[in-house]
């Protein structure tokens, strides 16, 4: 991702937010994803022109409307970037992003203990796609443990179960 992206999501940003009534600035900030070989582009909205409820409002019912405009935002940017996957953006207002990460590793550590005591798997509740796929992230580095995402949207749950426990469907 360059510095021209970043710019445009931040601009897109700041126009849905004003077609929403609100006057905020967004912040960029560029974090590079070595392992990734990607660009996360951080596209924070400050708070402080804000009510609290407009920031309610852009969170959403846990989290899918702010989820929802950060699809949106990554789908415009891979439309109009014909090459590979480049980057990504990751919008956030209020430290939701850093506090709901905070919660979902601690989610996928309980987890994780629960799989690896009892041997079995463990279908967690429905998460959105982004947590569904942090989580995945986040266990990925346990040689241990593989995850799997069953059914469809808008319950569709990630399964954590003990690697080599591989499920027969449909047999």
């Amino acid at each position: 991702m360059d510095e021209a992206q970043m710019q445009r999501g931040q601009q897109w940003l700041t126009e849905l937010l004003e077609l929403m009534g609100m006057r905020a600035a967004v912040e960029i900030t560029k974090v590079e994803q070595e392992a990734e070989g990607t660009i996360c582009c951080w596209l924070t909205i400050d708070q402080n022109n804000l009510t609290p409820e407009q920031i309610t409002l852009i969170i959403g019912n846990q989290g899918e409307t702010i989820d929802s405009i950060q699809y949106l935002a990554n789908a415009l940017l891979h439309i109009q970037d014909k090459t590979e996957k480049s980057g990504y953006f990751m919008i956030d207002i209020h430290n939701y992003r850093v506090q709901r990460q905070t919660e979902l590793l601690a989610l996928a550590e309980t987890v994780a203990q629960a799989v690896r005591e009892t041997g079995q798997e463990v279908e967690m509740k429905p998460l959105s796609s982004v947590e569904r796929r942090q989580i995945h992230s986040i266990l990925s580095q346990s040689a241990d443990l593989t995850t799997e995402s069953r059914g469809n949207e808008p319950n569709r749950r990630l399964v954590v179960r003990p690697r080599g426990k591989e499920v027969f469907e449909n047999i």
